[in-house]
């Protein structure tokens, strides 16, 4: 960011918006997470309070939510977000979309050789144009406006012409792509004669290692790459422009700020405070002085549940960084910025009063009202999709989870199983399989690594090779359906269709509106003479999902085989339409129109069958 001292010239858009807004150049996220990091912009509330720590656990309605408490005030409200992570009814945010009139989300899972950027997540340029199309409808009146962009995360692929520019720094690219898109919302707003009266407020939920301190993404630790962060905000009128505040402050004070600047009193429950008053008379070159410390807490538990490591907590206060972990950290801010020099073991005094306040801190900032909801498999192949490792479902009590293994000492496992990971949802398996087998190598006992390592194999039809790990990671996971499923699909394509069963059963009994999972259950059930059952399961397949294609092929083919042609029509013919490329779905309804004595039908299907190409031998 340029307005944060960047020479790069990255972000134009953003620079010139900050002359006229004020700078916070202290601000820390309160963890390197992206949908528990936005529960906390948005409730005002710490980790430790609204127990959003993880994905797929519900935004609780008996939290403080400023789109909710703006919408009860007469604000129109629209969100519009740039990724799988933060939708709320086909994601891994649910509760979201509390209070907004509109939230534009709608992603699914990305299927084999689908457009990444149309399935897992949306480049800032559609978010951008969904927005202003929202904009430009909106009824007089107040409004509330959340555009989310997602694209500075891995994979770094930024569209042309940022992609040739920053081939070498493809980051870059990232960053001043997105900082494109923030311009053309901005514009919009001066061409809607609304930028001077609106208040905008700009931060990024977490940063990028980029390799410091041996981390390649975000989400293990609790250094300075991952959690300082930008935070800008714009008055209306232009207030204060050109303000720079230099007193750390958190991203847990966004949302009582904007209660404040739109006249509304925070609830109890907030914890964070108004940043309203830290506008004081400028000093010196128009920098507010730090009158006051204020500590900024973090904690991750990513480590803990994804890998079954020590989840991590830091607290920055006075010229310290303390990071509480089984072989603790403590830094010298102001002589070693970035963290480079652990000073736990020669000053174990100030670790101990460190340790202390953090404790303190975090008693005093929790509450244990709201009950953890568990991710269901389908969360975790969306989790995957995103790179993320799917959590393990149980919830330890907080003791448990800071013991064990130190991710520091583990960090490139994370990494290996990271970048296996977008290779297997790349279909990339070969490049996949010897990267997971340096994993297991490190650490065999690992249920995602197991399961991963099995999908790759089968995906290359090394069944053999496949089974084991696969009834490995079921094992060690029995709860995890995801695993059940996966296992299910290699005993299939093994001609075990009796052991597949209970694995596909066990599947829906733990996501039961996961449609693939009922359908391969009926697939099995077809296979072993329990027909009736089958036609069950894709029926619930199909209420789940109308256009499966699949579902429909088969239900049309078992009703056709079993003298009910007219039963049959309607899913072979959705069938052709959902893929008009099939040749065994315009066979088969050709078959029921004869049966039905429809017979130019039947040629004319014949004829469409005879005009695609042959399936390919396997």
């Amino acid at each position: 960011m340029g307005f944060l001292g960047s020479t790069r010239g990255l972000t134009p858009n953003l620079d010139a918006m900050a002359k006229q807004a004020i700078v916070f150049s202290q601000a820390y996220s309160h963890v390197p997470i992206t949908t528990a990091s936005h529960t906390t912009i948005l409730t005002g509330t710490y980790p430790q309070f609204n127990h959003v720590t993880d994905f797929g656990i519900p935004l609780s309605p008996k939290l403080p939510y400023l789109p909710d408490l703006l919408h009860q005030h007469g604000y129109h409200t629209g969100a519009f977000v740039g990724s799988l992570i933060l939708d709320p009814l086909d994601g891994t945010a649910p509760g979201f979309d509390r209070g907004f009139d509109v939230y534009d989300a709608n992603f699914h899972l990305r299927r084999h050789g689908a457009d990444r950027y149309k399935t897992v997540e949306r480049r800032a340029g559609d978010v951008v144009q969904h927005a202003l199309a929202w904009l430009s409808q909106v009824p007089d009146g107040p409004f509330f406006l959340w555009v989310h962009l997602y694209d500075a995360h891995d994979p770094y692929n930024p569209p042309e012409p940022y992609k040739s520019k920053y081939a070498s720094q493809p980051y870059d690219g990232e960053i001043a792509y997105a900082d494109s898109a923030v311009g053309k919302l901005l514009d919009a707003l001066r061409k809607h004669g609304l930028y001077d009266e609106t208040m905008i407020a700009v931060m990024a939920d977490h940063g990028e290692s980029l390799g410091a301190h041996g981390e390649n993404t975000h989400g293990i630790f609790l250094y300075d790459e991952t959690l300082h962060v930008p935070l800008v905000i714009k008055l209306p009128l232009n207030r204060s422009a050109g303000k720079q505040i230099e007193t750390r402050v958190g991203l847990v004070d966004v949302t009582p700020t904007l209660l404040q600047e739109s006249g509304i009193a925070s609830p109890k429950e907030v914890q964070g405070e108004s940043l309203i008053k830290m506008l004081k008379p400028a000093a010196v070159n128009g920098k507010s002085p730090a009158t006051e410390d204020r500590p900024a807490y973090a904690e991750t538990d990513y480590p803990h549940r994804a890998f079954g490591w020590s989840s991590l907590r830091a607290l920055r206060t006075g010229k310290y960084l303390y990071i509480q972990a089984p072989d603790r950290e403590l830094y010298d801010r102001l002589s070693d910025p970035g963290a480079q020099r652990n000073l736990a073991a020669e000053s174990k005094a100030v670790a101990d009063t460190m340790s202390f306040k953090l404790n303190e801190f975090r008693e005093k900032t929790s509450q244990t009202l709201f009950e953890l909801a568990k991710p269901d498999p389908e969360q975790a192949k969306k989790l995957q999709a995103l790179g993320y490792v799917g959590s393990d479902p149980a919830a330890p009590h907080d003791d448990k989870m800071l013991g064990g293994v130190d991710p520091k000492t583990r960090i490139e496992v994370s990494n290996l199983l990271h970048d296996a990971m977008f290779d297997v949802e790349d279909a990339r398996y070969e490049e996949a399989v010897p990267l997971l087998e340096r994993v297991l190598k490190e650490q065999p006992e690992m249920p995602v690594a197991n399961m991963q390592f099995g999908m790759a194999e089968a995906r290359l039809k090394n069944y053999d090779q496949a089974l084991g790990p696969l009834e490995k990671a079921v094992k060690l996971m029995p709860d995890n359906g995801m695993g059940h499923y996966e296992l299910g699909l290699a005993l299939f394509e093994t001609g075990d269709w009796k052991a597949a069963a209970p694995e596909f059963e066990a599947a829906v009994e733990h996501a039961p509106r996961w449609a693939d999972a009922h359908f391969s259950l009926a697939a099995v059930y077809a296979r072993i003479d329990r027909v009736p059952e089958a036609l069950a399961e894709l029926d619930t397949t199909l209420n789940l999902t109308p256009d499966h294609y699949r579902a429909n092929l088969l239900r049309g083919r078992i009703l056709s085989l079993q003298g009910n042609p007219s039963g049959a029509l309607p899913n072979l013919e959705k069938a052709t339409e959902v893929q008009p490329d099939s040749r065994e779905a315009h066979l088969f309804l050709a078959e029921a129109y004869a049966q039905l004595g429809r017979m130019l039908d039947a040629q004319r299907e014949r004829a469409a069958a005879q005009s695609l190409p042959a399936p390919a031998k396997p």
